[in-house]
């Protein structure tokens, strides 16, 4: 009896482990393949067909768009909308997650519901009003137009995550520190945002990849070279007879490497929990 339950925990066991291992790899082989184009060369890239691994590599490609590439320069311009959307959505949505958490007001069920109608308009039917106002307000192939966009359109969904990680955090601490002689501002300050780090930190996260990766507006409202994202800037590798397949997957390559270094540096903050036994009893 008890080594059939061992055996049956032993299968269940491989088959959960064989079960994640199949997920990984079948969630990393795109970038496994962006990888490995990246490195071949371009005269081998039709002609050797498919293999897991070149027979030659090179970095080609990788000096190519750092060099001779207007890349760098729409790298930047994507560092600094995502870092200033990210920021900015943080800020307004803890805000006014704590408001929807810690407040009874009129209306309140209807702001909710305001916020929950904004998130389900598709992106599409709204390009037009958008780009008309946009150019009314001298926003158009400007970064601050973009960051305005990302920012109006991620606020719902970064209000409702705070609001849930504020929920989270028992009003006895607040009102403890209260009692104890701490304005509503500073116990907030002190107590409360210090405990919400990790919703903080998945909010920034989450608007971070968001801004990053969109193409829609910034193929929408960004003309020029100068203003161009590296999304946008994608498409320059996309000729009129031909795509240069190895600059573009090296390109690619290079975009992932500030969204890794921005997940390894927040990640600690994504594990929740970290308020678990604040309040005994």
């Amino acid at each position: 009896m008890v080594g059939k339950s061992a055996a049956r925990r032993i299968i269940e066991g491989v088959g959960l482990y064989g079960a994640v291992a199949l997920y990984v790899a079948f969630a990393l082989f795109p970038i496994y393949w962006t990888v490995k184009i990246s490195v071949t060369p371009q005269k081998l890239l039709y002609s050797e067909g498919i293999k897991l691994w070149p027979s030659r590599m090179t970095l080609e490609n990788y000096s190519s768009v750092l060099a001779a590439s207007d890349f760098p320069r729409y790298f930047l311009n994507s560092v600094v909308v995502s870092i200033s959307t990210s920021l900015i959505v943080t800020v307004i949505a803890s805000l006014a997650g704590y408001a929807l958490s810690r407040f009874q007001f009129r209306g309140k069920v209807g702001v909710s519901l305001l916020l929950l109608l904004t998130q389900t308009f598709p992106l599409v039917m709204v390009i037009p009003p958008i780009f008309r106002i946009m150019g009314q307000l001298g926003l158009t192939d400007n970064l601050y137009g973009l960051i305005i966009i990302y920012t109006a359109f991620n606020i719902a969904f970064a209000t409702f995550l705070m609001q849930s990680f504020f929920d989270g955090v028992p009003k006895d601490l607040e009102e403890a520190a209260m009692i104890d002689g701490c304005s509503r501002f500073v116990a907030l300050r002190r107590i409360i945002l210090p405990l919400t780090l990790p919703g903080m930190g998945a909010t920034v996260a989450f608007v971070f990849t968001a801004a990053w990766s969109e193409l829609l507006f910034a193929l929408m409202l960004i003309n020029s070279e100068s203003q161009k994202t590296f999304s946008v800037g994608l498409l320059t590798f996309i000729g009129k007879f031909a795509v240069d397949w190895g600059q573009m997957m090296a390109a690619s390559v290079l975009a992932l490497i500030p969204v890794c270094l921005f997940f390894g540096f927040l990640q600690r903050y994504l594990v929740t929990g970290l308020t678990a036994g604040a309040v005994k009893g």
